[in-house]
């Protein structure tokens, strides 16, 4: 893979019907047996056209065709019947080259895999060997790395915790894939649910947006319908209790998730919740002491309130000793929190001297800011090995799925109107003041009244290009400042002029894992938001990627923002000032009127 600066120089993410004749010509020369439909050759323009070549060559051209069912299904008969499943290393190798499937080849995966998931328990046993995988959010390339780290399914099995999605931009690949991965092989990998597995987060966050950008509604709802399928937990050889998120005071003993329904909308509180959202106390196995992070809790504390979260609960040492020990397992494996390593082990167990957690987190450099390794943990032969993992590079995309012309528009249009409001202001104050020859040259067949609307008339549009100016100025900074963090210090100044996307300069503020985790604290909870307008103008960001303390967090969105500077009567001094000036002290019937001495041409 090239480098992310070269993607950043030349890499387009059109998908739409090929380009004109000159530029892409496909054709069927050597058999690929990735592609057995034949391969894509790109000629270049004529010499002398503004399109020759990429800019970086060693960087190839997204591919920009979809596959037949005959590339991407490999029909197997069994039961009398003729199945297609999936061919999923097909599909690793066109994800990896950033092809797309047909929304009917999308919904067919989808409703496949939901179909497999539904008849899982919600305890999945799984047995060793097995790989064990924390959170991915959309990190597709980093997903095929951690296959080539975890091992062959021959080898073993694999089981992922959950967070398939959302805050990366390719997790409907991810998706896609493991869903393909299991119609293929359904003994051989596991997928549990995560919190980010769920219709609330998925709208927050930027996983609804992104089906609608590559696929559709239709869509969408089909991977909303697959989550509700998901099983919430696993039990790998009777001895490690695995999950996304961690205990429940209603969870006692394992019947418990046996019992749970599972098919629908995570709330706010229950089993359900505490499964995908609790975490472990911060000064976990010392909660009982003072530390930087609070005072001691009391003696006997298993379960407190979730502030972080805003929701569920922090569960204590003494809580999971007691349930390993009511249950008879060895260990609590879960993910759901970013690790700097890439995993954590907490205290151990006073009996049986293992710890009693373990997170692990396979997204490394999560966000293309963490800095943080990826890591999963390979359980044999009673016998856990860590294997951690760098990131790798990737496409960019800019906020929001937007291609480069739609993110710049509100640039353009701010220029614009700052360039017609400079246009009004050229009179000097002498000539805007200057009325005597003005009441020489007035048309005497106007009335005063008639005077005064022709003059009203110029003030409104006037006024109406400083309102239109604040607009675009609102919607500059919301695509300029669209990230999920905030970290632009406040005495960082950027000139007018620059055009620049806020998660590009993140990486000049954020240094270290600690830095970033400060940054991104309030993505961590539960969100409380309204859903957005379908039709909401696209440079208007996801609300997880609003500007904080500015929008949104004081209750007032864009859109509402953007009404309020249509509506409000009250205008800019300067704005009011010339409008009033102009409206007074020209000509109302549009004659020209004579240079004074002291005026050039």
């Amino acid at each position: 893979m090239a480098s992310n600066q070269e993607y950043y120089q030349s890499h387009s993410h059109s998908h739409s019907n090929p380009p004109a004749a000159g530029i892409y010509n496909p054709v069927e020369r050597d058999r690929d047996p990735v592609f057995p439909g034949g391969t894509l050759q790109w000629n270049a323009m004529e010499p002398g056209g503004s399109l020759r070549e990429r800019a970086v060559p060693s960087v190839s051209q997204p591919v920009a065709w979809k596959p037949t069912d005959d590339q991407l299904f490999i029909r197997e008969y069994g039961h009398g019947d003729k199945n297609m499943v999936p061919n999923a290393e097909f599909l690793k190798q066109h994800f990896f080259k950033e092809g797309r499937l047909t929304e009917q080849q999308a919904l067919f995966i989808l409703s496949q895999a939901t179909v497999l998931l539904s008849q899982e328990p919600n305890l999945v046993n799984v047995g060793s060997p097995v790989t064990i995988c924390g959170d991915i959010h959309g990190q597709y390339y980093d997903l095929m790395k951690l296959f080539e780290i975890g091992g062959s399914f021959s080898d073993n099995s694999y089981l992922f915790l959950g967070d398939y999605v959302d805050r990366g931009n390719f997790g409907i690949e991810c998706l896609l894939y493991l869903y393909a991965l299991k119609i293929q092989r359904p003994k051989d990998i596991t997928l549990l649910r995560g919190n980010h597995e769920c219709r609330h987060l998925t709208e927050y966050f930027t996983f609804k947006r992104e089906c609608l950008h590559k696929y559709s509604q239709v869509v969408y709802d089909a991977c909303l319908e697959s989550f509700n399928a998901l099983p919430v937990a696993a039990l790998v050889d009777n001895r490690f209790f695995c999950v996304h998120g961690g205990l429940s005071p209603e969870l006692i003993s394992l019947d418990d998730v046996r019992r749970l329904n599972r098919f629908q909308e995570p709330g706010s509180s229950g089993l359900l919740c505490d499964l995908l959202w609790s975490d472990p106390v911060v000064n976990f196995g010392y909660e009982h002491e003072p530390s930087t992070h609070g005072p001691a809790l009391p003696p006997g504390t298993t379960f407190e309130h979730n502030a972080t979260r805003g929701c569920s609960f922090f569960f204590t040492y003494e809580a999971a000793c007691k349930f390993l020990e009511r249950n008879g397992l060895l260990g609590i494996v879960r993910g759901h929190e970013a690790q700097d390593a890439g995993y954590m082990m907490y205290r151990k167990t006073p009996t049986k001297k293992f710890p009693s957690v373990i997170t692990v987190f396979s997204a490394p450099n999560y966000l293309d800011v963490y800095h943080n390794r990826g890591a999963v943990i390979k359980y044999a032969n009673k016998n856990i090995t860590i294997r951690q993992f760098n990131s790798s590079s990737h496409p960019y995309w800019l906020p929001n799925f937007m291609d480069g012309f739609t993110w710049s528009l509100p640039f353009v249009g701010a220029k614009i109107t700052e360039m017609l409001l400079a246009i009004f202001a050229t009179c000097s104050p002498e000539e805007l003041e200057d009325t005597d020859d003005d009441d020489r040259t007035v048309d005497l067949t106007l009335t005063p009244a008639e005077i005064s609307a022709r003059r009203q008339q110029i003030r409104n549009k006037i006024l109406a290009v400083g309102k239109m100016q604040r607009v675009f100025q609102l919607l500059r900074e919301e695509a300029e400042n669209a990230s999920e963090l905030s970290t632009i210090p406040v005495e960082d100044h950027r000139g007018p002029d620059m055009l620049t996307a806020q998660g590009t300069q993140m990486r000049h503020y954020i240094h270290s894992f600690a830095d970033a985790r400060r940054s991104d604290i309030a993505n961590e909870r539960l969100p409380m938001f309204q859903p957005a307008d379908e039709n909401d103008f696209p440079v208007i960001p996801a609300p997880s990627m609003r500007r904080r303390g500015s929008g949104d967090v004081d209750g007032i969105s864009t859109e509402e923002l953007i009404r309020r500077a249509l509506e409000e009567d009250e205008e800019g001094d300067m704005v009011k000032r010339l409008a009033d000036r102009i409206a007074r002290g020209r000509n109302p019937t549009g004659r020209p009127m004579p240079l004074k001495r002291y005026e050039t041409t």
